[in-house]
């Protein structure tokens, strides 16, 4: 542990964490990386933090794979990644992780005149889709689970991530749980060997390819849906969770999911929430992670980037509900404050925050 639990070396760090750059350094310019999933909302955090602070967080909305990769080999300040990296992975890349906002993963289709909401699917039926031994609307499997339907004797147009996706890894980590067939065939990664379909790079890739293919169908994070269908092009799905209920995607259901989780029993915050009993779970709901140096090589930025997700873990909420996504509880928010402490070598400051 880098800090001493005496009261005043407490309350040194607790000004450290949350401090920027103040009076004694310019603005700073952070480069961050990773998950598309979250980027609605770090970039729209970013636009707030700056004018506040002066300080600018760049962030490149390039997959979680390649953020994964980047913080490894040290060309970023800090990564995203929608799949949590395990107590391994983090002590041999040095390291530590914490969770700063939940969302869902939602199947869309391009299916014409099919609103928002109203196909009915089950993760079963979703895995042969993607197995590719389900290859049109109209097939029974389908049929059976919308009665009231009209559905189109069109083919299904799969589309894919093509790129090492957080997004993918909780899309793909749901299949294997609800399907052997797709568990032995495929299985779970942030990438994973496809059997069918065509590849878009980030969620706004997967997005666009669907919204000009009709009969398509993909998944991505409900934000990008949520926008994508006021054009209706795109519908999410009905999707069956484990409790046997049809339900919508929302920031309620996702929260409901993630109510489950036990963070506090959790080392290193690895939570995967998909699939998780109640009437009201979204089945394909996750957490976004961010990722530090331990021992940071930029002490200035680091406190830069910790005082910024201070700011929109207590500040930014309310921007993040209004982009569809489920803030952190206060509990939550917490402990991720005291893993800061913990796990952040953050040398003591007696400076002040300009973001307070």
């Amino acid at each position: 542990m880098v800090y001493s639990g005496f009261p005043f070396m407490f309350r040194t760090f607790l000004v450290a964490a949350s401090c920027l750059a103040s009076s004694f350094a310019a603005s700073e310019t952070i480069v961050g990386a990773g998950s598309t999933f979250v980027y609605p909302a770090i970039a729209r955090w970013a636009e707030l933090y700056k004018a506040k602070t002066t300080h600018t967080i760049n962030y490149q909305s390039v997959g979680s794979g390649a953020g994964i990769r980047q913080i490894k080999e040290k060309t970023i300040d800090f990564g995203a990644s929608d799949k949590p990296l395990t107590a391994e992975e983090l002590e041999k890349a040095g390291l530590t992780q914490f969770p700063v906002i939940i969302g869902g993963v939602v199947p869309v289709v391009n299916i014409p005149g099919i609103k928002p909401g109203e196909l009915k699917l089950t993760g079963e039926v979703l895995a042969k889709i993607f197995l590719g031994n389900i290859k049109k609307w109209n097939e029974k499997a389908i049929t059976e689970l919308n009665p009231t339907l009209q559905l189109p004797d069109l083919p299904i147009q799969v589309v894919h991530r093509a790129d090492g996706s957080g997004t993918t890894f909780l899309f793909t980590y749901y299949l294997s749980q609800v399907s052997p067939e797709w568990k032995s065939a495929v299985g779970a990664d942030s990438s994973v060997s496809w059997k069918v379909g065509m590849g878009g790079k980030g969620n706004e890739g997967v997005t666009a390819y669907t919204q000009r293919i009709k009969g398509s169908i993909a998944y991505v994070e409900y934000a990008y849906a949520k926008r994508s269908q006021s054009g209706n092009q795109i519908a999410h799905v009905s999707l069956k969770n484990a409790s046997g209920a049809f339900i919508q995607p929302d920031d309620s259901t996702f929260s409901a999911a993630a109510a489950n989780a036990n963070w506090a029993k959790t080392p290193n915050f690895y939570e995967i929430l998909t699939n998780q009993p109640g009437n009201n779970s979204w089945p394909i709901t996750g957490a976004t992670f961010v990722l530090m140096y331990k021992q940071p090589g930029n002490v200035q930025k680091s406190r830069v980037i910790v005082d910024f997700f201070n700011w929109a873990l207590k500040s930014g909420q309310a921007e993040a509900t209004k982009l569809e996504f489920v803030p952190l509880p206060t509990p939550l928010v917490n402990l991720v404050e005291s893993s800061w402490k913990k796990n952040i070598n953050l040398p003591a400051t007696t400076e002040t925050s300009p973001s307070k």
